[in-house]
């Protein structure tokens, strides 16, 4: 079983940047593939980034490439999306996922098995 808690959000005028965390425990944390989702309430849960457990390779929303980067430590077991340029279009919750050991990531919110409860980023104009 995989415990995920992130932190980092605020609210953050337009242009601005936050540093997201993802801190997780039990399992094998480099193992899993790893992904940022973000969420309104009354919306579906939208992909934002990506990484992979072996190769490091990382993916994006279109929406978010050039501004933000997805990064991990396996040996913090931590996970980090660097978000830069904020636009209050970027304004949700942000949860953390990992999928299964040994899996690629995938942009889904299916493919991943352990959630954590999110971390809210509010971005003004």
């Amino acid at each position: 079983q995989v415990q995920l808690v992130e932190s980092g959000g605020g609210s953050v005028q337009t242009g601005g940047s936050l540093r997201l965390s993802c801190a997780a425990s039990g399992g094998t944390f480099g193992l899993y593939p790893m992904a940022w989702f973000r969420q309104n309430i009354g919306k579906e849960r939208l992909f934002v980034a990506s990484i992979n457990w072996s190769d490091g390779n990382t993916n994006y929303a279109d929406s978010v490439k050039g501004r933000f980067t997805i990064s991990r430590d396996d040996a913090e077991k931590s996970m980090y999306l660097q978000a830069d340029k904020l636009m209050p279009d970027d304004t949700g919750v942000y949860f953390c996922a990992a999928g299964p050991p040994w899996s690629r990531a995938f942009g889904t919110p299916d493919h991943y098995i352990y959630w954590g409860r999110g971390t809210q980023v509010t971005v003004f104009s």
